[in-house]
């Protein structure tokens, strides 16, 4: 390994940290001890362990209340998290995503149509709009469609799995939504997704859900990359 690849020592903390939430069983909205009690637990300095919970608040593990200190996030249960430092972006990390796309989301949608758990159809009608916005700000927007979609088939798990496939990989999907630009096309394919859902109509989602997929997998095939962005 060479020196660049060495993790550095926030980095390490924050693993440290995430093993003390681990050990003492600490659930999201518990308390952890502060910057000053970790870096003397870790002899390290304060800057330090700040550091180390900034990388963790971006992932969601822990969120700083302004006044009363730091806490366990929403993060600290889910499965995968994302890495900050993954290699960057290429031909091959989109497509891989959107491959794995493709093997859990037409199920999901076709699942989404049997069971049509009314919040999720809601919150998937509100969330058909997310296509219309630039990817950046589609990203910030409070429900990304296909989890809305996986909210519909009410297994909380589903939802937390294509969750987790767009937060793990938040580069590429940026990358897809800037490579499969066309806003208006990808909102009229929701729109048939969301009314195939409402009418429970479960094969009729799945093929069109993989159908959308494909055709985004099409384009990143086809699309140009930096060069160096080939491979992973």
């Amino acid at each position: 390994m060479s020196y660049a690849d060495q993790p550095s020592l926030s980095e390490r903390l924050a693993d440290d940290i995430v093993e003390i939430i681990r050990t003492e069983r600490l659930s999201p909205g518990d308390a952890l001890a502060s910057s000053r009690e970790l870096a003397k637990r870790f002899e390290v300095t304060t800057p330090t362990v700040r550091e180390a919970l900034r990388r963790l608040e971006a992932m969601q593990v822990v969120e700083f209340r302004h006044g009363s200190g730091t806490y366990v996030g929403p993060g600290i249960e889910r499965r995968l998290l994302a890495n900050p430092h993954r290699p960057r972006t290429s031909r091959r990390s989109v497509l891989e995503l959107v491959e794995a796309r493709l093997v859990v989301e037409p199920a999901v949608a076709a699942e989404a149509a049997r069971i049509r758990l009314p919040q999720g159809v809601e919150q998937l009608e509100h969330a058909a709009a997310n296509a219309l916005f630039p990817p950046e700000e589609s990203l910030r927007r409070s429900v990304h469609f296909h989890v809305a979609l996986a909210t519909a088939s009410g297994n909380a798990l589903l939802k937390e799995t294509v969750e987790a496939l767009l937060q793990v990989r938040a580069r590429d999907q940026v990358e897809i939504r800037h490579r499969y630009n066309d806003r208006e096309r990808d909102h009229a394919e929701h729109l048939r997704i969301v009314e195939a859902v409402r009418e429970g109509d479960a094969v009729t989602a799945e093929r069109l859900t993989r159908e959308h997929l494909t055709a985004i997998r099409d384009t990143v095939l086809t699309a140009e990359f930096p060069e160096g962005g080939e491979s992973a």
